[in-house]
């Protein structure tokens, strides 16, 4: 009794231990000066394009464009295509391409799809990763290898992926070539990985919350050699960061670990940070310029508007988790994972309404003009009016059985990714919602 009893004890005070040195040791940083990066201001063209998560301010607004409010199977769809494998990344579109994230779970590979935006047809598809698959047990129930939304600047693709316990960005060309890839750091998963890449300038930024060392990570566009690395907290959260100007100057926000922290994009280092939203969140940061808001999460839950130097406007014990919330005009918009349609003002967090949608959310809302488009797991698609005075419904659409990734809005087309099938009959199509007339 007593030597088993002392065995407990002494194994106990090894896995904390174990534990304690793990998280008082984050991943090395990297500095810009140490990495001699040089980070150049670029002009780049985002008319006419869905070039990463959440569309050209990765914000969830579309440009004001005439859209069709109503679809289904046989209705104002322009084109489907069936997909390779199975990913939750929305579709980004760049001149005459659609791109997407996709794995093969039988042959165990990540790959980067390219279809034709106007017919569907798949130009391209080049594999990212062969070797390193991660054991299921790693990846929630829930999620995919293919999370990650795709990121292009007109000159390259960027794909996040996680493999062989370590988070890689590669870089194709628009032919699909691959240009470089990068290993960012390890990464000790609980449930996989999700954020997406996103640009500024000549980096290309992703941020890797994980239970181990978490970090934020900057590459060069043209080399793929880290420009710097800052250390976060070791906890699971997987929210993609956002670049805004906020209170005159860019500001690299990002919500998880229990706090909203900004960062200088140039560099990686902390502006400031507050505690709030929750360990776990997966929403992305919305600021109209002068309020950033953020919502979480796991245990806690909370949603919180800063002004630009991060103190507290105003904050509510509402939580919408999954799906990233939107600011249309004075208002904010979100849909909480089981169902929930709000709308808070953005000046004081005043609930102006509350509408139960129906059914489960993962996916964002993305407005075009004062309209609002979001999609439920059952692949049910809402379309709401942006409006404050109360809950508008301008159409409910279904197409295929279920959906995770986010809208595209291009040119007045819908690209939709969806499942179609239930269990092993399941497969996945691209649908390209036509625009008015057309």
């Amino acid at each position: 009794m007593l030597l088993a009893r002392n065995w407990w004890i002494v194994s106990g005070c090894f896995c904390l231990f174990i534990l304690g040195c793990r998280r008082s040791n984050p991943i090395a940083p990297i500095t810009l000066d140490s990495s001699g990066v040089e980070v150049r201001t670029g002009q780049v063209d985002f008319t006419n394009t869905w070039p990463a998560w959440r569309g050209p301010g990765n914000d969830g607004l579309a440009p004001e464009q005439a859209i069709a409010i109503h679809w289904d199977a046989s209705q104002n769809v322009l084109w489907k295509s069936q997909l390779p494998g199975r990913g939750h990344g929305s579709p980004i579109v760049f001149g005459n391409l659609v791109f997407l994230l996709t794995a093969d779970e039988q042959k165990k590979k990540q790959s980067v799809l390219a279809l034709d935006k106007l017919s569907g047809q798949l130009t391209w598809e080049t594999v990212v990763h062969d070797s390193g698959w991660v054991d299921q047990s790693r990846i929630h129930p829930k999620g995919s290898y293919a999370n990650s939304t795709l990121a292009c600047d007109g000159v390259h693709i960027y794909a996040a992926t996680y493999s062989a316990d370590q988070i890689f960005l590669t870089a194709l060309d628009l032919q699909g070539e691959q240009v470089w890839q990068t290993a960012l750091g390890p990464f000790d998963s609980k449930f996989g990985f999700a954020p997406s890449p996103i640009l500024y300038k000549s980096l290309v930024i992703l941020a890797c919350d994980h239970q181990g060392s978490g970090y934020l990570v900057a590459c060069d566009n043209q080399s793929g050699k880290i420009a710097w690395r800052t250390p976060r907290p070791a906890m699971n959260s997987h929210s993609t960061a956002c670049v805004a100007s906020v209170g005159g100057r860019d500001q690299l926000l990002v919500a998880g670990c229990r706090k909203v922290a900004s960062y200088d994009p140039v560099s990686g280092k902390e502006n400031w940070q507050v505690s709030g939203t929750g360990e776990t969140t997966c929403g992305t940061v919305v600021t109209d310029g002068e309020r950033i808001v953020a919502s979480g999460g796991y245990p806690e839950k909370e949603t919180l508007c800063l002004d630009p130097n991060g103190q507290t406007v105003w904050k509510i014990k509402t939580s919408i988790y999954e799906p990233s919330p939107i600011i249309v005009g004075d208002y904010v918009y979100g849909i909480s994972d089981n169902g929930i349609a709000y709308c808070w003002d953005l000046s004081t967090g005043e609930q102006k309404w509350q509408e139960r949608l129906g059914g489960s959310f993962s996916a964002s809302p993305v407005a075009v003009g004062e309209k609002i488009i979001v999609t439920n797991l059952d692949g049910k698609t809402f379309v709401f009016q942006a409006r404050s005075e109360r809950f508008e419904s301008l159409a409910e659409n279904v197409l295929g059985s279920d959906c995770y990734a986010s809208p595209a809005v291009c040119e007045g087309r819908i690209y939709l990714r969806v499942g179609v099938g239930k269990g092993p009959n399941r497969h996945e199509e691209l649908v390209c919602i036509a625009p008015p007339n057309s």
